[in-house]
């Protein structure tokens, strides 16, 4: 048996409970099996692959706050610290019903890999709630962020582990948050990034992560001798990420024709209207009806087991922005059917594996979330930097660092596919490119 059999055997024994983590874990050690053969004897004789899959901590706390109606509600809060070898711990915290230990190791582990494509010095690390924001006031909103935080303080700080902003958690949470710390810590300091502009957040990082998917994706084209320019592009979501990856798609002059959120999505041929979906979801946390009803030329569908949503509609690009496997095996071929040209990631891990199989199998240019929506954490690290250096930098210079990121992720992904002659394979490119910075880290740090 090899090496990464008898890892992931292992691996599967002991995380039995938590499908997502198995699901990432496999995915790439799978992908790394050339580089880890290669290196097989070392490797071993390092435990690498053992070190590399067990997270440095994990966090469980109770989170416990008042309601309006002055009854007392408990969470529960996680935070996995996976892996430093490159730098502070650094990834989301994601409030929502479904979060659990697995999906946030899920996660956590996913960003060791794409926070090392970025080619900045950060390591991987995720963390989170069960607690819903949805449907609640602003003051239950920060009742459970201090509580949370109050617990969390004591694991985080700017040279240790940062925080972020994921699902559910946006400039509102992170305020919050950030006041919190800084009352317990008694110190002003970058330990929370997407943070609001008047205390020390950075231009350019609420539409980051939707701007560098659609980055990537211009860069994918070109080096295939297509063109973004009216290319018709369907996008699940109705998030930040998908929000600004509209945006910047339609910028460039494609256009896009789907949005969706959790109860429904919305068909546009005339391309969506950003201004409108902004109020919708920005402004007023509304759900798609509201699109729908203020635009004559928009189809407004409620979401039914079974069916394939905006996988349905023909289109040259689709861009999953929603959650984890929302576009599984019947969507694949749908999209193939209707002649898609590439799909890449917006969401963490939204395609699953016999999907991305699939269009692989079937010339579709495939990027996976840990490459393509690697310009959240990007503009992330750059916001930390500029807290270091006590500056702030313009949107412009913000945006031209982010595109020039994304370049190199997607040239260092091709790059390594090649090299182990898989190429266009820039799934295993990813994980190889992502994997050999950390594993040269860890090795060259001895046993710790």
């Amino acid at each position: 048996m090899s090496y990464v059999d008898e890892v992931l055997k292992r691996v599967k024994e002991k995380n039995a409970s938590e499908p997502e983590f198995l699901q990432a874990a496999e995915e790439v050690l799978e992908s790394l099996k050339p580089v880890i053969d290669a290196n097989e004897e070392k490797f071993r004789k390092e435990a690498l692959l053992e070190r590399l899959v067990e997270p440095d901590r994990q966090i469980k706390f109770r989170v416990p706050w008042v309601d309006d109606k002055g009854q007392v509600q408990v969470n529960t809060g996680y935070r996995v610290q996976y892996n430093n070898a490159i730098g502070p711990y650094k990834g989301g915290l994601r409030l929502h019903p479904s979060v659990n230990i697995g999906i946030i190791k899920f996660l956590g582990f996913e960003q060791i890999f794409k926070n090392s494509l970025t080619g900045l010095p950060i390591g991987g690390g995720k963390g989170g709630s069960d607690f819903d924001p949805k449907g609640k006031s602003d003051r239950e909103v920060m009742a459970f962020c201090q509580s949370f935080m109050t617990e969390l303080c004591k694991y985080i700080g700017a040279d240790v582990d940062v925080p972020a902003g994921d699902i559910g958690t946006g400039a509102r949470e992170i305020g919050y948050m950030f006041g919190q710390y800084k009352k317990i810590k008694g110190t002003y300091e970058g330990v929370l990034t997407g943070k609001g502009l008047s205390y020390g957040g950075s231009l350019a990082r609420t539409e980051a992560t939707g701007y560098g998917l659609v980055y990537i994706t211009e860069e994918l084209l070109k080096d295939h001798d297509m063109d973004i320019k009216d290319k018709t592009v369907v996008v699940s979501g109705a998030g930040n990420v998908a929000i600004y990856a509209i945006q910047k798609a339609q910028q460039l002059g494609a256009k896009v024709v789907t949005c969706s959120d959790s109860t429904g999505w919305i068909y546009d041929p005339e391309g969506i209207d950003v201004e409108l979906l902004k109020e919708v979801k920005e402004v007023k946390r509304a759900r798609l009806t509201e699109y729908a009803a203020a635009r004559k030329s928009a189809e407004y569908h409620e979401k039914k087991n079974g069916e394939h949503g905006v996988w349905n509609i023909k289109c040259d690009i689709a861009l999953p922005c929603a959650t984890q496997n929302e576009l599984d095996l019947d969507d694949a071929k749908e999209l193939v059917k209707n002649g898609v040209l590439a799909v890449c990631e917006g969401a963490n891990m939204p395609t699953t594996l016999d999907a991305t199989k699939y269009l692989q199998d079937n010339g579709v240019l495939f990027i996976c979330g840990k490459a393509s929506n690697a310009g959240g954490v990007a503009t992330s690290a750059l916001e930390m930097s500029q807290n270091s250096e006590r500056l702030s930098w313009t949107f412009e210079e913000v945006d031209g660092k982010l595109q020039q990121i994304m370049k190199n992720i997607y040239h260092n992904i091709s790059d390594a596919a090649k090299r182990y002659d898989m190429e266009g394979n820039y799934v295993a490119g990813a994980n190889i490119a992502g994997f050999e910075k950390v594993a040269d880290a860890m090795l060259a740090q001895g046993v710790c």
